[in-house]
């Protein structure tokens, strides 16, 4: 086993995870890695509860702000990107601490994805435009191209939906044909933490958190990239729902019942997916030190 190790501090929204990955990495004297896959974009500040510079308290924070909004990044870009970049700090740290809530992301990083065919511009424009235009059928045809990732797929993500449906018309096979699962080694330890609360308190915090993001001015700084909406990166909760109220589909008040509503159903999924990893060992930051029982596993897990 590697004396080099990757903490990775995952949960849902809101738990606390930057916190803890702020105290790890200064107690570890290492940097932090994020694993979010909205905090990339430097447009987007508010609507992503990105960590400030208090909140990083001098910790170097990587893959924060190395973006714009209409640039294409995906959880194949980080896979290759954070190695790089894991095998440079390696060089100098023993430990690295990951923070993230992105479950694909940190499943590339951790197992490495399956090779796909190569992107068919053309194809993904074509495929994209009829998406758009008919969203409901667009699932239909993908049901009996790849019935299989259909019922896996999560049916929202338009992006995935899309590359799968590009992958199947492209090569004539399934998409669910070439995600094998096949786990790739990595040259250094990885350590799984997981924090969850009490289901009500977190949600109590989601909508406490989505309430300062509206006093911070999250509507002004929708309204500053609306010119960038059907970019990929603002197809997300905190900016869909705000520009669907400036289009009037619905008053403010139901906006920002559905800013909280779909918040808290996301770290419901977040917490879907991660519960899914046998390897992660989850602690109640509401019920124990975190810092302490975290540091007090690490040191186990390092003795074993």
């Amino acid at each position: 086993m590697s004396s080099k190790k990757l903490i990775i501090i995952v949960g849902p929204t809101a738990v606390g995870k930057t916190a803890l990955g702020v105290q790890l990495a200064k107690h570890f004297n290492t940097d932090v890695i994020s694993a979010d896959s909205r905090q990339f974009y430097k447009e987007m500040s508010i609507g992503t509860a990105k960590p400030t510079k208090d909140e990083m308290q001098g910790v170097k924070h990587h893959f924060v702000d190395t973006l714009s909004v209409t640039q294409v990044y995906n959880a194949g870009d980080f896979e290759r990107d954070a190695l790089v970049l894991l095998e440079c700090l390696f060089k100098e740290k023993d430990v690295v601490v990951m923070v993230g809530g992105s479950g694909m992301y940190v499943k590339a990083l951790c197992e490495g994805l399956d090779d796909m065919p190569e992107h068919d511009e053309d194809l993904r424009d074509k495929l994209n435009d009829d998406a758009s235009a008919d969203y409901p059928a667009f699932l239909e045809r993908l049901k009996l191209l790849d019935p299989h990732y259909y019922e896996q797929v999560d049916q929202a993500n338009v992006q995935r939906v899309v590359r799968a449906m590009e992958v199947c018309l492209a090569t004539g096979k399934p998409f669910s044909s070439f995600r094998k699962s096949e786990k790739k080694e990595r040259p250094f330890e990885i350590i799984k933490i997981g924090l969850e609360r009490e289901r009500d308190l977190l949600y109590q915090l989601i909508d406490q958190r989505m309430d300062t993001m509206l006093q911070k001015g999250l509507l002004d700084e929708a309204k500053k990239l609306a010119k960038y909406k059907k970019e990929y990166a603002l197809q997300t909760i905190g900016y869909t729902e705000i520009y669907d109220f400036l289009e009037g589909t619905y008053d403010w008040a139901e906006c920002i019942r559905l800013l909280k509503r779909n918040s808290r159903r996301y770290a419901k999924k977040q917490l879907t997916w991660f519960k899914r990893d046998p390897e992660i060992k989850w602690f109640d930051v509401g019920k124990v030190d975190v810092l302490g029982a975290v540091l007090k596993e690490i040191g186990e897990q390092v003795r074993q």
